[in-house]
C-alpha cells in the first residue's frame, strides 16, 4: 500500500496568526539536510511520513533552528527526521515506536514505553497537537488491556511530561481529560512499586537500565530513578489539580510530592560520596556512583544546597563520568566499570546511553537556570557536552543514532544489528529548545528565555516558528544586528512582534500579548 499522502488540516492553517507568516527563517537549512539524510538511507521501514515527504511535513511540523555550530544544527534537524521515522497511525490513533524494527517485548504497533516521556519532550514541540496528544491517549486509555500491562512494563514520569506538554500548548481540556487516568496510573504505581516506607523499589531492568553496576534483572534496590519519577509525577499532579481547581488533589499530590523530596535526600543520599546512589534491597547504598544520581536534578528535586550541588563535580572529572565521546552511565573509576561485557545484551555499567545524557543534561540546565549554588557548573559544560553529544551521532562518518557507545572510541555496541538503528530512546530537539536556547515553559502567559550559550561563543542563532501557547515565538540573537536584520542583541518575538530585548544573553520575560 502506498504511504498516504499528507495534507496539513485547514484547522491548523487557520490557527495560525496572519504575523507568523514571516519567518525570521526559511526551511531551507531543514531541506538541505533532509536531502542529504535520505540520500544514504535504505528506507528499510516505511511509517507513516515517508522519506520523500520528510521536508516538506518537517517544513510544516518543527520549529527552524540556525547557529554557527554546525554539528548542533544538523544534529538538530537530523533528530527530527529520525523522530519523524517512529510515527505510525494505527487504529487506536497516533503513535510513535522506539525500534524500527519488530521487537519481542513491544506492545501493540510495537509501542514500547520506556521512553514515553522522551517522547512526549521532543514531540510537545510538533506544530500539529494531534500526533502526541493521541499517542498519549493511548496509552492512558486504550481499550486493549495489554497496553496498560506495557505501560507498566517501565517506570515513567509520564504525569510530568503531560504536564510539561499543558506548559506548551496551553490545552487544559486535554489536561481535564487526562487527569483521572493519571491518578489511576499514579496509585497503580503504588500498590505495584511502594515499599512500608513510602519509597519505591524497581529492578533495573524496568528502569529500562539493565545491567548496571548497582542493580540487577531481580533485585528489589530503591532507586534514584523510580523515586524521582514519581515525585516529579506527583508535582505534576498536583500543578494539574490545581489548575483544575480540584483542591483535595492538589494537596493529597503536594503532600507525596513533599515527603517524596524528603525521603529522597535522607535515604539516598550518600554524604561521603557527595551522591544520589541505589539502595539495596539488603540495605546499604551502592558502592559505585551512576549517572542516574544525576536524574533528582531533572525535577529540580534537591533542595538548593552546596552540600548537595558538589555531586556535579563528577561530571567533569575524567575519573567520574566525562569521557571523549560522552557522559559514562557509571563513575569511570569504579571497580565494576565497563565489566558486563560489550554488545552482549544492555550494559548500564559505564558506557554511554543517549537516554541518560539526555535526562542529566536536562538536569544540569536545571540547576543552571534555578539553583543558586551550581559548583563549578556553567554554560559552557553544558554546551561542551551538548556539542560532544551532537558529534556522538555518526557511525562510519555519516549520521547515525543507536543504542549506546563505547565511551573513548565512539563504537555504538550494538555493531551493524537493524534494531539498533533510528534508536529513539532520548531526547536532543528539546534540549535545543527548552537548554541551550533556553526557552522555558510555563503554565502562565508568560515567555520565560534563559539561554545556555555561553557569553561571547555565538555571534548569532535563531529559534524560529515554535508554536507557543498559540501563539508562534521566535527567539533571536544578533551580537552586530546585521544577520537578521532585527537590531542587536537577544530578541523575542510572538506573532511577529517583538515582546522582549536584551543587549546581551541573560534571562528574560515578557507577557505573552492579550
Amino acid at each position: 500500500m502506498k504511504p498516504t499522502r499528507l495534507l496539513l488540516s485547514l484547522s491548523l492553517l487557520s490557527a495560525v496568526p496572519a504575523a507568523a507568516q514571516q519567518p525570521v527563517l526559511t526551511p531551507e537549512h531543514l531541506r538541505a539536510s533532509v536531502a542529504r539524510f535520505n540520500a544514504l538511507d535504505k528506507e528499510d521501514v516505511i511509517n507513516f511520513v515517508p522519506n520523500a515527504q520528510a521536508a516538506d511535513w518537517l517544513a510544516r511540523e518543527v520549529p527552524l533552528f540556525e547557529c554557527p555550530d554546525s554539528a548542533i544544527q544538523e544534529t538538530y534537524y537530523y533528530r527530527w527526521w529520525t523522530f519523524r521515522k517512529h510515527l505510525k497511525q494505527t487504529p487506536d490513533g497516533y503513535v510513535f515506536t522506539e525500534f524500527i524494527t519488530p521487537m519481542k517485548h513491544a506492545g501493540p504497533y510495537n509501542t514500547i514505553s520506556s521512553a514515553l516521556g522522551h517522547h512526549i519532550n521532543e514531540g510537545r514541540w510538533l506544530h500539529d497537537p494531534q500526533y502526541i496528544d493521541q499517542y498519549t491517549r493511548f496509552w492512558l486509555m486504550a481499550k486493549q488491556p495489554q497496553v496498560n500491562t506495557k505501560l507498566h512494563s517501565f517506570s515513567s514520569w509520564l504525569q510530568d511530561a503531560v504536564y510539561g506538554l499543558y506548559q506548551v500548548n496551553n490545552n487544559q481540556a486535554f489536561v481535564q481529560e487526562m487527569l483521572p487516568a493519571l491518578n489511576a496510573d499514579y496509585r497503580q504505581w503504588e500498590k505495584e512499586r511502594m515499599l512500608p516506607n513510602g519509597m519505591f523499589w524497581q529492578y533495573d531492568v524496568r528502569d529500562a537500565m539493565e545491567e548496571s553496576i548497582s542493580g540487577g534483572r531481580k533485585e528489589k534496590n530503591v532507586r534514584p530513578t523510580i523515586n524521582s519519577y514519581m515525585y516529579g509525577n506527583a508535582k505534576a499532579l498536583a500543578a494539574m489539580y490545581k489548575l483544575t481547581k480540584v483542591d483535595s488533589l492538589e494537596r493529597k499530590y503536594t503532600a507525596k510530592a513533599k515527603q517524596l523530596r524528603a525521603d529522597v535526600q535522607k535515604v539516598l543520599w550518600d554524604p561521603k560520596a557527595s551522591f544520589f546512589k541505589v539502595q539495596y534491597e539488603k540495605g546499604g547504598l551502592c558502592e559505585a556512583r551512576e549517572e542516574l544520581g544525576y536524574i533528582p536534578w531533572y525535577f529540580s528535586l534537591p533542595a538548593d544546597k552546596a552540600t548537595y550541588a558538589k555531586q556535579w563535580e563528577q561530571l567533569t572529572d575524567e575519573q567520574g563520568f566525562k569521557a571523549p565521546w560522552g557522559l559514562t552511565t557509571a563513575e569511570r573509576r569504579a571497580p565494576g566499570f565497563r565489566t558486563h561485557g560489550s554488545g552482549h545484551g544492555c550494559e548500564w555499567d559505564g558506557a554511554v546511553w543517549p537516554y541518560a545524557t539526555t535526562q542529566t543534561l536536562k538536569g544540569l540546565a536545571n540547576l543552571l537556570t534555578e539553583y543558586k549554588h551550581q559548583d563549578g557548573m556553567s554554560a559552557q559544560v553544558y554546551y561542551d557536552e551538548l556539542h560532544k553529544y551532537a558529534l556522538s551521532h555518526q557511525k562510519n562518518g555519516v549520521p547515525y543514532l543507536g543504542e549506546y557507545q563505547d565511551e573513548k572510541n565512539g563504537e555504538w555496541l550494538k555493531g551493524d544489528n537493524p534494531r539498533s538503528s533510528y534508536y529513539n530512546h532520548s531526547g536532543f530537539a528539546d534540549l535545543v529548545i527548552t537548554g541551550l536556547v533556553g526557552l522555558k515553559p510555563r503554565a502562565d502567559n508568560v515567555v520565560e528565555v534563559v539561554p545556555l550559550v555561553p557569553a561571547g561563543k555565538w555571534d548569532w542563532f535563531a529559534l524560529d516558528q515554535v508554536r507557543y501557547h498559540g501563539r508562534m515565538i521566535s527567539v533571536i540573537w544578533d551580537k552586530t544586528g546585521q544577520k537578521y536584520g532585527k537590531g542587536q542583541g537577544l530578541r523575542i518575538f510572538a506573532d511577529g512582534k517583538e515582546i522582549v530585548r536584551a543587549s546581551e544573553l541573560k534571562r528574560v520575560t515578557a507577557k505573552l500579548p492579550g
